[in-house]
């Protein structure tokens, strides 16, 4: 008898809890997304630059992968005998 009252005690309790989860986690999903937007929207204007403003924040440097001190490539084509 007391098994049976744990089992629908548990499983009321864990309907309520769904039906609660069901109403309240779209509401604070909303929220957090609103508060996302809005720090996104504040960083976007405190970093926007004037217009024609440019600003290049990297250079590569490209290295050539034959050192200087080997000369000139000179194409051939290679023959094969018979």
């Amino acid at each position: 008898m007391i098994l049976i009252r744990i089992l629908l005690v548990s499983i009321a309790v864990l309907y309520i809890i769904r039906t609660l989860a069901r109403i309240f986690l779209p509401m604070l999903f909303q929220s957090m997304i609103k508060k996302a937007q809005q720090q996104q929207n504040t960083n976007y204007q405190q970093t926007r630059k004037p217009e024609g403003a440019v600003r290049v924040d990297y250079t590569p440097q490209y290295k050539s992968q034959v050192p200087d001190t080997e000369g000139d490539f000179v194409e051939y084509e290679e023959i094969k005998e018979k």
